[in-house]
């Protein structure tokens, strides 16, 4: 089975017990803190990975980090599930797929927001709504700052790359110019 099919099984699968608990919230903002815990922290990453240290050791460390971090029981026995099988690697292509098929559940699309300079909240929300006209779904956006796209923006939703910035203008301009 390929890495992508394991993942998304295993994000389904938990999906799937979030709506049984109504917990999809809770359990992707969980998923997503345990995911950055994990990518900060290397040496625990490698610990938990490892295959030459013993599985009682990986489930006591893991199970130490759930207390402190206060996962659900629910959170907590889906890691240990990761971790008995020897999946906690793929923790990160997991926690993508859960949010995927949690916000497809739920009817929310995603939009990562470039823009040239700081956009305001109010900015925000006009973008959001304006988006949301368009597509029918609820949207959540991110934005980020690029000072290189000079002015405008680029909007990235479902997969799709909407670029109404002046880098890009400047840049067909330029390729018309020089084919005449």
């Amino acid at each position: 089975m390929s890495v992508s099919a394991l993942t998304r099984r295993y994000a389904k699968a938990l999906v799937e017990l979030g709506v049984e608990q109504k917990a999809v919230e809770a359990y992707g903002s969980e998923l997503a803190s345990f995911k950055d815990v994990l990518s900060k922290e290397d040496l625990l990453r490698q610990l938990l990975d490892s295959p030459t240290l013993a599985l009682e050791k990986k489930a006591a460390m893991l199970a130490d980090l759930c207390k402190a971090m206060e996962m659900s029981e629910g959170m907590a026995k889906f890691l240990g599930l990761l971790l008995s099988k020897g999946r906690i690697c793929y923790l990160g292509q997991i926690e993508e797929n859960y949010r995927r098929q949690a916000d497809e559940l739920s009817g929310i699309l995603r939009a990562k927001i470039t823009s040239a300079s700081k956009l305001d909240d109010v900015q925000q929300q006009a973008i959001a709504t304006i988006l949301e006209k368009q597509t029918g779904k609820r949207i959540a956006v991110t934005v980020t700052v690029d000072a290189d796209l000079i002015g405008g923006l680029q909007a990235e939703i479902g997969g799709r790359l909407f670029d109404g910035s002046v880098k890009t203008q400047l840049k067909r301009i330029e390729e018309s110019l020089t084919k005449g």
